[in-house]
């Protein structure tokens, strides 16, 4: 968990959603997601809401909502983060968007992946999942979401598809449990994993198989 300029390729490797330049992290970047919590904490402050609860789907004890929450993003954090490793190595799209993703992050540090990948996903949350989903409902926020992180290119489809699930997912666990604490941890567990692997792994494209036969000698 996002890449065109330096605010776009922040958003698009966030997520998944997250944005890398070579040497620390970018400014414009973090502005972005600064403005992001800015207007949903003032937003929230305005209505006399909170930013990280809403009313639960499941009928939880007050105090246990943040918990299960918490245990819930933990978990979908893991999965997540496991089934990315999964998907490249087994499935073509993913290859193909890890490559054209990749050079965002190469030669990046791992404070820069931290502080990045943390920013964006507090923020992100925030925004989508604390202001956004509560007011046009979980598939119309996610889409969104996954609007936002459309790339040019032959991965932006691919991207802005993987991110709408997340942002479902996401969205599913807030609403499911009144608590934005578990969506956060997930998103920025994902974000940091995610970078660090992106940065770390090249992907070599599979070899053409060969035909059999007299085609194959040909």
């Amino acid at each position: 968990m996002a890449v065109r300029a330096a605010s776009s390729r922040a958003r698009a490797l966030a997520t998944p959603p997250g944005g890398v330049v070579r040497r620390g992290p970018a400014p414009l970047a973090l502005a972005v997601y600064g403005a992001l919590s800015f207007v949903t904490l003032g937003v929230a402050l305005a209505r006399d809401t909170s930013p990280v609860a809403t009313e639960a789907w499941l009928e939880l004890p007050d105090w246990s909502r943040h918990v299960v929450s918490v245990a819930g993003g933990a978990v979908l954090g893991a999965a997540t983060v496991r089934a990315t490793r999964s998907f490249v190595k087994r499935w073509g799209w993913a290859r193909m968007l890890h490559a054209d993703l990749r050079p965002a992050v190469r030669g990046a540090g791992d404070a820069t992946l931290l502080v990045l990948g943390v920013a964006s996903g507090v923020a992100e949350e925030l925004f989508f999942r604390g202001l956004i989903a509560p007011a046009l409902g979980l598939v119309l926020s996610s889409l969104a979401f996954g609007a936002l992180h459309q790339l040019r290119g032959r991965v932006g489809w691919i991207w802005a598809a993987w991110a709408a699930v997340m942002g479902l997912l996401f969205g599913a666990l807030f609403f499911a449990t009144g608590s934005l604490l578990g969506p956060m941890l997930a998103h920025v567990s994902i974000n940091v994993m995610n970078l660090r692997f992106l940065r770390d792994t090249d992907v070599e494209p599979r070899k053409p198989r060969r035909l059999g036969g007299l085609l194959g000698q040909a």
